[in-house]
């Protein structure tokens, strides 16, 4: 299974992109910052990691190439708020292969990675920097949004069980971690109301508190 790393010190945007990842497949790991996915990296290196470049702690770029003087053979991508040519540049030099802006939607994400080939493919073989745009204009398949949601349907059952599981034996972090995710990926592709329940089961956890019902009514509202 492939695996990626999402950094990002915003936890929304960490997630929605996590649980995107996790959709389509891979195995991923997240970090609030760079020194916690430099930790990481040490241990496992991923075939994927996934970047904001505004971070309290260090840039992205600067995480990115310490990572590369490492060995790292990943594919490094940035999401980001600044698009400036500057920031682009500052990519480029760190061997980004993509340049996003915030906010990614589902398509553009899982897209780009579509049967594409990650890890030591790019090593040793400069990648351009891609614009939004061009990732609309060249990439998007028309039928992307069907697969998205029959991805989504498909990773359903294991998501609510996930839930299920953790609120069962009461341990509220894994409550947490999977009704994000579960969250974070209904919002984006269209179903607000599990997407609201799931964030209230997550709330509820962070406070200590197993909401059992809550639970219930997800199951009832997901009808899987």
């Amino acid at each position: 299974m492939l695996t990626a790393l999402v950094v990002d010190d915003e936890t929304e945007a960490r997630t929605q992109i996590a649980g995107l990842l996790r959709l389509g497949g891979w195995e991923v790991r997240e970090a609030a910052g760079a020194a916690e996915a430099l930790r990481q990296s040490v241990s496992s290196d991923p075939d994927l990691v996934v970047t904001d470049v505004a971070m309290p702690d260090c840039s992205g770029t600067a995480m990115l190439h310490r990572m590369r003087r490492r060995g790292s053979r990943a594919r490094f991508v940035v999401i980001t708020q600044d698009s400036s040519a500057e920031v682009r540049e500052e990519c480029a030099a760190a061997g980004v292969e993509a340049c996003l802006i915030k906010p990614v939607g589902p398509q553009v994400l899982l897209n780009f990675l579509h049967d594409r080939a990650t890890g030591a493919g790019v090593q040793g073989r400069p990648a351009p920097v891609l614009e939004v745009d061009d990732l609309h204009d060249a990439d998007v398949e028309a039928d992307l949004a069907d697969r998205l949601r029959d991805m989504y349907v498909q990773a359903l059952p294991a998501r609510l069980g996930a839930i299920e599981g953790a609120t069962r034996f009461g341990n509220a972090r894994a409550v947490v971690a999977a009704a994000d995710v579960l969250a974070g990926t209904s919002g984006q592709l269209g179903h607000p109301d599990v997407a609201s329940v799931c964030q209230a089961i997550a709330a509820d956890a962070r406070r200590g508190i197993v909401a059992h019902h809550r639970v219930q009514e997800l199951r009832a509202l997901a009808g899987a």
